[in-house]
């Protein structure tokens, strides 16, 4: 590598050293903790673009607030079928009628006696109102 020159400052503390490459590729050095204030600081804003894009999301009705207890439900291994169901306030039977299959089918699967085929699954989740992903975990 070839050294452009002698360090220099930006700003008030940073200490910049710029090199260039055979190749002609400019490069920055610059002290670790500089370093990580940059990754910080990139990273923050991921964050925030990442909030205003669900809350655009929400405000549009493409996304929902899971109450804690549901998600605790889930994370605890209970029934993933039946959590839903009982979040979304039906019953078996009317989730069964309106993902076109048998009552006793359903509750088998809820009971984890049977598992459902992924064609039964996304019926499920679209009468859920959920993607198959979440229902399947």
């Amino acid at each position: 590598m070839i050294d452009d020159g002698t360090p220099h400052r930006a700003g008030d503390e940073t200490l910049l050293q710029t090199i260039t490459t055979r190749a002609g590729e400019r490069l920055v050095v610059l002290p670790e903790p500089d370093f990580k204030a940059l990754v910080e600081a990139a990273e923050d804003g991921a964050d925030r673009a990442a909030l205003a894009e669900f809350r655009r999301r929400f405000a549009a009705g493409d996304e929902e607030l899971i109450p804690a207890a549901i998600v605790e439900r889930l994370l605890a291994g209970e029934n993933r079928v039946r959590v839903w169901r009982e979040h979304r306030g039906l019953t078996a039977s009317l989730l069964a009628e309106r993902a076109g299959i048998a009552q006793a089918y359903l509750s088998q699967i809820e009971t984890g006696r049977r598992d459902g085929t992924v064609e039964t699954c996304r019926r499920l989740a679209d009468a859920l109102g959920i993607g198959l992903d979440d229902l399947l975990g």
